[in-house]
């Protein structure tokens, strides 16, 4: 099976920590690794460097070959612009078929955290061979969820539908991206559904179809040289979204997966509990709880007192503070920054 790990983004949601030119799949934050380097190392033992490709944008290259530096040149795949995930993956099922790979290939990402890689390994095995024996549909990984949350996609799960290498896999009920909090919590407690982690398997040869049937001008300025002109969209409203729920299947997992995409994500990602606080550099609290407070400046002291659910991260050169329920609008403040012309501390 083919592996593409995706690692373009910016991570405009966990600015100031992550920057245009050192976006946060890049940072050596968790263990002195970063998490590209982590998802290398829950991969390569079992399926090879060989089978692994990096997507990326042409200014990190460098940063890719200096935390991978046994990935092949030509397993390196470049997108000529950025036209978020729709067009790029298109891009890497193009780039497979250009060198001769058919069947099995999963989609997965750099900035993700796994406290269980062995069964991620696990579930991507039994993903191949689901689809080795039927390579027209798509395999869909769905975390347990640990409580109701509304940064996320949600899988609705049916009924057992088959095992595979000891896994069981179920039927496919549908898809909400990014529900709001009601929902959230109403599919939670109904357990049938589980979180979306994004990892799909499929095969080459269905995912080019799905594309050419469901988004056809985006496989057509894909193959075409167009890049800059495809449909700047997300994959899964341009392909998931519509794919006839017969054509997919889904492998409950217990991962303890975390995408520390937002700064109160990664402050989740880290803590063994709600309440517990996560700090780094200089940093003293009081009367605190549920709280990120990273401080980067190694001769300044930042201090706290009586803060909950809050995020406090203090750079050399910005500041923000905001309640954990607003850190999603964090994305929204870099666009203002842009527009107020303060482009020098993105």
């Amino acid at each position: 099976m083919k592996l593409i790990i995706f690692a373009g983004g910016i991570g405009t949601r966990l600015w100031p920590l992550s920057r245009q030119n050192s976006p946060k799949q890049f940072d050596k934050i968790f263990s002195g690794k970063s998490t590209l380097q982590l998802a290398i190392d829950r991969l390569a033992p079992t399926f090879g460097m060989e089978n692994i490709f990096i997507q990326t944008i042409d200014r990190f290259k460098p940063s890719v070959i200096e935390q991978v530096p046994e990935i092949a040149d030509s397993n390196i795949i470049i997108e000529p612009a950025r036209r978020n995930l729709a067009p790029a993956v298109c891009l890497a099922v193009t780039e497979l078929e250009k060198r001769g790979h058919i069947g099995p290939m999963a989609l997965l990402w750099a900035d993700h955290l796994m406290e269980y890689p062995d069964k991620f390994v696990a579930a991507l095995r039994a993903g191949e061979n689901i689809i080795n024996d039927d390579p027209g549909r798509f395999v869909f990984l769905g975390e347990e969820p640990r409580f109701a949350n509304n940064n996320l996609g949600w899988i609705k799960v049916g009924k057992k539908a088959g095992t595979e290498n000891n896994v069981d896999y179920y039927s496919f009920e549908g898809w909400k991206y990014k529900p709001d909090m009601a929902v959230c919590e109403t599919m939670f407690s109904s357990g049938k559904a589980y979180w979306n982690p994004g990892y799909f398997i499929t095969s080459v040869e269905f995912l080019l179809d799905q594309y050419k049937t469901l988004a056809p001008d985006i496989y057509k300025a894909v193959t075409s040289g167009n890049y800059s002109e495809a449909e700047e969209t997300h994959f899964d409203r341009a392909i998931i979204e519509k794919v006839d729920l017969s054509k997919a299947v889904v492998i409950k997992t217990n991962m303890g997966w975390s995408d520390p995409g937002t700064l109160y994500a990664l402050k989740e990602a880290l803590a063994d509990t709600t309440e517990e606080n996560v700090t780094l550099g200089n940093i003293t609290e009081l009367n605190t709880s549920d709280s990120l407070l990273y401080n980067l400046e190694k001769d300044k002291l930042v201090t706290a007192v009586g803060l909950k659910g809050m995020v406090v991260v203090n750079t050399k050169d910005a500041l923000v503070v905001a309640p954990k329920e607003e850190v999603v609008n964090i994305s929204n403040l870099v666009k203002k920054l842009k527009t107020e012309g303060k482009e020098r501390y993105l």
